[in-house]
């Protein structure tokens, strides 16, 4: 009898041993259930914040980019100044309603798509033969000759500066723009000036300047334009290009341009702001001279730098006959080639048409 309660007792204890070991079992599998679970979510919470660290780099990266090729573009452009991109950007914050350029679409409904234009070329062989005037050079005297323009004029101030240096500088006018909606009032107080025409450059800033003349435009648009130039300078001959990169270095619309200014009387001056240039081959198509300019003189703003600019045009015009600088309006410049008399001691300062002339 004594062995039965015995036996009972191992049972039990047996029993409860075998509970424990189950719950320490469950309970070893919750706790790496929830290491696991937590592993899981560390692991997803670091994959989130990686991913949010890698947007933010390539913006950033992004915006770097950018930055290069805005001032690539300014580079191209080789002669754009910080004045002139201040004024445009106070002007384009307080833009007149009355000077909005008109949507390009609304211009192409008006002209009807069934009426294929011919193509410049053809033009080009089919009226150079008509009386058009023809670009020639102006036969030089015993001494070189040199001109020098100054580009992105469009306020009084800046017409009398250049009057004041008492150097025969040919000023190139801004057309009506945010800078000055009556700048082309300042011709009937000059006998020698010339149009300075924004047309597209790959800088999306001064490409939004008025009236700038882009790639896309098509033919009857560019017609209007050139009409409406003749009609705010009436007098004038000479045009040359502001900025102008892309559109000078596009032959079609190029050509187009130059056949309808040279309708219009006028001789196209290339400011050559790109070595990809199409005008010398358009120029030479219509047997006309190709009117270009040498040198920049004032790229950077110092009367050292300039002067010595102007040494090396005096050197250009001593080797062909004459040359061709451009400027700027800016005080620096003024101050410079009004002090530089000794620089041009051995070539005559000219105008742009006492080199250049329509026969």
């Amino acid at each position: 009898m004594p062995t039965q309660p015995k036996k009972k007792r191992t049972s039990t204890t047996s029993k409860k041993k075998s509970t424990s070991k189950r719950r320490t079992v469950r309970s070893k599998t919750r706790r790496r259930k929830k290491k696991s679970n937590n592993k899981k979510n560390i692991i997803t919470v670091l994959s989130v914040f990686m991913m949010i660290g890698f947007v933010i780099l390539g913006y950033q990266l992004g915006q770097k980019n950018n930055n290069t090729h805005t001032l690539n573009e300014h580079i191209e452009s080789e002669y754009t100044t910080k004045h002139l991109l201040d004024d445009l950007v106070k002007m384009q914050k307080q833009k007149p309603k009355e000077i909005q350029s008109p949507a390009p679409k609304k211009v192409k409904k008006t002209i009807s798509p069934k009426v294929k234009e011919p193509k410049p070329v053809k033009q080009v062989k089919k009226e150079s033969k008509k009386n058009q005037p023809k670009v020639r050079l102006v036969t030089l005297g015993d001494r070189p000759r040199l001109v020098i323009i100054i580009d992105d004029v469009s306020k009084k101030s800046q017409l009398n500066a250049i009057k004041n240096t008492g150097v025969k500088l040919t000023p190139a006018i801004f057309p009506p723009s945010e800078l000055s909606m009556t700048s082309h009032h300042l011709a009937r107080s000059s006998r020698h000036f010339m149009i300075h025409l924004p047309m597209e450059s790959t800088s999306k800033q001064f490409n939004s300047q008025y009236k700038t003349l882009l790639t896309h435009y098509n033919k009857a648009q560019i017609e209007q334009r050139a009409k409406e130039l003749r009609k705010l300078f009436p007098n004038t001959k000479y045009i040359n290009n502001h900025t102008g990169s892309v559109f000078t270095s596009d032959e079609r619309v190029m050509t187009t341009l130059y056949h309808v200014l040279r309708k219009e009387g006028f001789i196209f001056v290339d400011s050559r702001t790109t070595s990809s240039t199409r005008v010398k081959k358009i120029a030479k198509s219509y047997g006309d001279t190709y009117v270009s300019r040498d040198i920049f003189i004032d790229n950077e703003h110092s009367v050292d730098y300039i002067h010595n600019q102007l040494r090396k045009a005096v050197g250009i015009a001593k080797k062909k006959g004459y040359a061709i600088a451009i400027g700027h309006p800016h005080k620096i410049t003024m101050k410079a080639i009004k002090s530089a008399k000794g620089i041009f001691k051995d070539v005559e300062i000219v105008y742009i048409d006492e080199i250049y002339k329509e026969i």
